[in-house]
């Protein structure tokens, strides 16, 4: 009767985590509410450089943290209104047709701070071969 019983709580458990296992990749993702889609990617004439371009998708009150590129960043917001924090500046916000510079390896944030959807469209100048992005700690 214990076997029995023992069995049945590992089913159970096995359940639950194979539920829970499923379920947390989907709140993260849901809790970032940043989406990026990859437009193009191209060499340059200049030796060693490629041009990346990408939209990137904020739900609202959404946030893409501290972070920086090994080349330049050229924004051109989309849609909806972005609060961007480069390092040594002041905070700006951007609505729809407004633009943005941000240097090599300097970083940055940008924030959705409305319930609205907003996006970027994002052009990158890096090095190839290199990572497009890199998280900062």
């Amino acid at each position: 009767m214990e076997t029995k019983k023992q069995k049945t709580w590992v089913i159970i458990a096995i359940i639950i985590l194979g539920i829970i296992a499923f379920l947390i990749p989907n709140q993260i993702a849901a809790q970032t509410g940043i989406k990026r889609t990859d437009l193009q990617k191209h060499d340059l004439s200049i030796p060693g450089r490629e041009a990346i371009q990408a939209r990137i998708d904020f739900d609202g009150h959404s946030a893409f943290g501290k972070h920086f590129h090994p080349g330049e960043e050229i924004i051109y917001v989309l849609e909806g209104s972005l609060e961007y924090e480069v390092e040594g500046q002041a905070p700006v916000t951007l609505k729809a047709g407004e633009v943005l510079f941000i240097p090599a390896g300097v970083v940055h944030s940008a924030k959705n701070n409305t319930n609205l959807k907003a996006s970027e469209l994002a052009t990158y100048v890096v090095e190839k071969g290199k990572p497009v992005l890199t998280l900062k700690k």
